[in-house]
C-alpha cells in the first residue's frame, strides 16, 4: 500500500546544491518502525547507497558523500528530502528513495519510488 515518489530539478550546473524530495502516501515518515534511504544509479554502472534517515531521525551516510549530502524528515508533509552540495557531473545519476525495515543493507528495501533523473552539466 506504500507508495513513494521522488521529485527534482532535472538539470543543474556544477558547484550548485540539489535538492530532493521523496512523498510517501499509505504510509508515514513520522511512524516508529521505518527508516528511509537514498539510492543513486550512476549512467552505466550500479546501485549506490548514498544515506538513510532512522525513524528516531538519526541519519548515516556513505563515507564518500558524508560532506556533501544531507537528508532530513518533514513529518507535516510526509515528505523525505536529500540535499547533495557542490555537485559534478559525476553526480549525473537515476536517484531513487525507497522504505527500509531495519537498516539492513539491500534485501531490507521493500518498497522503492520510481527514480528522478538528475544531470549536472554546464
Amino acid at each position: 500500500q506504500v507508495q513513494l515518489r521522488e521529485s527534482g530539478p532535472g538539470l543543474v550546473k556544477p558547484s550548485q546544491t540539489v535538492s530532493l524530495t521523496c512523498t510517501v502516501s499509505g504510509g508515514s515518515v513520522a511512524n516508529n518502525v521505518d527508516y528511509w534511504t537514498w539510492i543513486r544509479q550512476p549512467p552505466g554502472k550500479g546501485l549506490e547507497w548514498m544515506g538513510t534517515i532512522a525513524y528516531s531521525g538519526g541519519t548515516y551516510y556513505s563515507p564518500p558523500l558524508k560532506s556533501r549530502a544531507s537528508i532530513s524528515k518533514d513529518t507535516t508533509k510526509n515528505q523525505v528530502t536529500l540535499q547533495l552540495s557542490s555537485v559534478t557531473p559525476e553526480d549525473t545519476a537515476v536517484y531513487y528513495c525507497a522504505r527500509d525495515l531495519a537498516l539492513g543493507g539491500w534485501n531490507t528495501l521493500d518498497v522503492w519510488g520510481q527514480g528522478t533523473q538528475v544531470t549536472v552539466s554546464s
